[in-house]
């Protein structure tokens, strides 16, 4: 039976075929589902203990060239209004957040043309000068030299989501950027020795069993130490307006697939899970996350932040969100772990068995 060779290729680590994808993404799936994410949670706690990783996000700018048919700050946006944190603003963010114990942060920012990469990597070092953090940048793509003056400023990490690994499908949603660019920056992040972070919109328009195989499988190759999954939520200043979102049970059922092919990531429950489902973060955290990213950018911003509607946590200061999650990773018996949150890897050895189409 189908159902027999899905258990057997999770157990071996082995690409999934088409046919099974289908099968796991299907309501035919339902009855196994929780037993999918009770695996996925089990090796979470084999590889990864029960520490929950806290990473603040900063989100710094607004201001985006790209016209990405799904984000609500997107050039598209012509009614949102633009803002930019000044170096002051960034560097006193951080010393409130770093006052409540947070050391791993992640600055996130649209592709936002005022900035040069000597911008950014002055930004980075007045940190790195100032407090003994991790630095995370989500800025989108540039070039290999710009990775490396970040990299060379301190930058930690890196966070570059793939969003889809279907070229075409890609190419659909993003007019300003190729699919082929976006898997380059990629490969040079890697190269250039940074933790490197990606992940993928669930619930795209025209996303289908298939392409979410190709996602886990690029994923798979690709070995990110993070990985965020998100659903696709339709905001309503976008070309995507009237298309149906993405569901958390996808969500959690492809998160739960990649703890499975990468025992030892950095998953997190993302705010979107959270946005679609008041449990949402909890659910992930019981299907395989292990790191939570609450805001602690300053709340006058954080409404011209939503990249989609009915985002969670945009009125409550950075010392609430504190105790929230501290509370909500309390009340799973789990562990906070405040720390930078450097991954050590790699504990186990990735199969390459031929894909089966």
């Amino acid at each position: 039976m189908i159902i027999d060779n899905v258990w057997n290729d999770l157990e071996q680590r082995v690409p999934l075929t088409s046919e099974e994808v289908a099968l796991i993404f299907s309501g035919s799936f339902d009855p196994h589902r929780e037993r999918l994410f009770s695996v996925a949670d089990a090796l979470r706690k084999k590889f990864l203990g029960d520490e929950i990783f806290l990473r603040g996000i900063i989100e710094f700018s607004n201001a985006c060239r790209c016209e990405c048919h799904y984000c609500g700050i997107s050039a598209y946006n012509t009614n949102l209004h633009r803002y930019r944190l000044t170096d002051g603003e960034i560097l006193s963010t951080v010393e409130r957040a770093v006052g409540m114990g947070f050391q791993s942060f992640v600055l996130q920012s649209g592709e936002d043309p005022l900035y040069k990469a000597a911008d950014i990597c002055r930004i980075v070092e007045a940190i790195k000068e100032r407090f003994d953090v991790a630095i995370t940048l989500s800025i989108g793509e540039w070039s290999r030299e710009d990775y490396s003056g970040f990299r060379k400023a301190g930058t930690d990490r890196y966070l570059l989501r793939i969003e889809t690994a279907d070229p075409v499908l890609y190419g659909r949603f993003h007019p300003h950027s190729s699919w082929e660019r976006r898997n380059q920056c990629l490969m040079d992040l890697k190269d250039l020795g940074f933790q490197v972070g990606s992940g993928i919109l669930v619930g795209l328009p025209g996303q289908d069993a298939e392409s979410l195989r190709c996602d886990l499988e690029y994923l798979r190759r690709l070995e990110p130490e993070m990985v965020g999954i998100g659903p696709f939520i339709p905001h309503p200043k976008t070309p995507l307006a009237n298309f149906p979102g993405g569901t958390l049970s996808d969500c959690l059922t492809f998160l739960a697939l990649l703890r499975v092919y990468l025992p030892d990531a950095f998953l997190p429950a993302t705010t979107a899970m959270g946005s679609v489902d008041l449990q949402g973060r909890q659910k992930a955290l019981r299907a395989g996350a292990n790191v939570l990213m609450p805001n602690v950018s300053p709340v006058e911003n954080r409404a011209d932040y939503q990249l989609y509607p009915g985002k969670i946590c945009l009125s409550e200061e950075a010392a609430a969100c504190r105790s929230c999650v501290e509370l909500m990773v309390m009340k799973l018996g789990r562990t906070l772990n405040l720390g930078k949150g450097h991954i050590s890897r790699r504990k186990y050895q990735t199969p390459q068995r031929k894909l089966t189409s």
